[in-house]
């Protein structure tokens, strides 16, 4: 076998890693990380936890770490903060016979910029005039 007869083929895949390219449009089509869901952007979103949900969801030293639900203090709905640094979009799945609900999808290998990070989680409410 020659040095001819054997190649690589290399192919450059349009998947929105750049974090210079967030937030994506409304409407733009991109794969997942091994190509196998292919998604819709419905829009960019910011993931919060439901503290309903969460079994324990304070830590205090009267409890133990274990403070019951009904005795919670604060915010039903919190930033989750393992999501400050990556954009998160509520996409639909294409191609696939899924039929629900847009889902929250959050692209942790891309890591924001400051800039566009403070957009996405800012810890002040900006004056909009």
């Amino acid at each position: 076998m020659s040095s001819e007869d054997c190649f690589t083929v290399t192919r450059e895949v349009e998947f929105p890693l750049r974090a210079t390219q967030h937030p994506l449009p409304s409407g733009q089509i991109f794969q997942s990380f091994g190509s196998h869901f292919t998604y819709r952007v419905v829009g960019p979103c910011c993931r919060l936890f439901d503290r309903e949900e969460l079994p324990w969801p304070c830590c205090r030293l009267q409890w133990h770490g274990k403070e019951p639900s009904w005795r919670r203090i604060g915010k039903r709905f919190v930033v989750d903060l393992a999501t400050q640094n990556s954009p998160s979009y509520a996409v639909e799945i294409v191609g696939q016979e899924y039929s629900g609900e847009p889902i929250v999808l959050t692209l942790y290998a891309v890591k924001l910029p400051q800039s566009i990070r403070e957009w996405w989680h800012s810890k002040r409410m900006r004056d909009e005039r």
